[in-house]
């Protein structure tokens, strides 16, 4: 699940990073280019879809985030060594020294 909310997001930012590109703030952009007044879309509407479309997209990208949020797999791994320095298992002295190697001597050989 999380991996998939994960691609989602990423769609996402790709969406939302061409609609602003497509944007300008001074009234260019794509909506300079249907100037024409007998165009169905116009000027505005194209302008007004396109801010449309990126709040759409801002608040989907944020909504994916909290819930990628909440599906992060969660793994017990550190909680093991805790219960087994605090239970006594096994002394962290004895654990941490290093292990003797007998090195055979001119006689065992």
């Amino acid at each position: 699940m999380y991996t998939f909310i994960v691609i989602l997001i990423l769609v996402v930012c790709v969406l939302l990073a061409l609609v602003v590109l497509v944007q300008n703030s001074k009234g260019g952009g794509l909506a300079a280019n249907f100037s024409a007044p007998t165009q169905v879309m116009g000027v505005r509407q194209t302008a007004d879809f396109l801010e449309k479309a990126t709040w759409w997209l801002a608040v989907i990208l944020v909504v994916l985030c909290l819930a990628a949020t909440v599906s992060i797999p969660h793994h017990n791994n550190g909680n093991a060594l805790n219960t087994e320095v605090t239970s006594g298992g096994a002394d962290p002295v004895q654990a941490a020294s290093p292990i003797a190697t007998s090195v055979p001597t001119a006689d065992q050989q």
